[in-house]
């Protein structure tokens, strides 16, 4: 049996009003996610428009092919491959960012109080037409809240040094 050891008295500042209990003071970490899962993409490749490779007037964005005789289509072999439902990801992670996080796009500083409890789900993202000067209130506010802000360092100045 040791002998009990003695602890310093605390100056009355030091304590909370929670008599001699305190918060321990340590900078905010880093906002990690809830559950970290492995993020598994069935399929990267972008699935571009039947024949925009050979006509100028195409766009490779892809629209699907509906023509009585269209080989794409009826599905042939050799033929580019429509997308299909069965190349969608896992709704666990689809949307989801490599950090485990999930975008929310932030327009004011009242969006990103939305973001308290959920800022272990949750990223905020600025959104593109917000000013620099209110960028830098936006990014404050989120450091106090401890939420991640994927696009912080956008529109920011260094500062004039005197």
């Amino acid at each position: 049996n040791a002998p009990p050891v003695l602890q310093p008295r605390r100056k009355q500042s030091e304590t909370s009003c929670l008599g001699s209990f305190s918060f321990p003071r340590q900078p905010p970490k880093m906002v990690t996610p809830v559950r970290k899962l492995k993020i598994v993409k069935k399929r990267t490749k972008h699935s571009n428009r039947f024949q925009s490779d050979m006509l100028h007037r195409l766009s490779s964005s892809w629209r699907k092919p509906r023509g009585i005789d269209n080989r794409c289509r009826r599905r042939f072999s050799g033929q580019i491959v429509m997308p299909t439902i069965g190349f969608r990801s896992n709704n666990k992670t689809r949307f989801m960012l490599p950090d485990g996080l999930r975008k929310f796009v932030v327009n004011n500083v009242a969006d990103l109080e939305v973001l308290l409890m959920h800022n272990r789900t949750f990223a905020a993202e600025i959104a593109h037409n917000v000013s620099a000067k209110q960028r830098k209130v936006i990014v404050e506010r989120a450091q106090q809240l401890n939420v991640k802000v994927t696009n912080g360092n956008s529109r920011v100045r260094a500062e004039e040094s005197q």
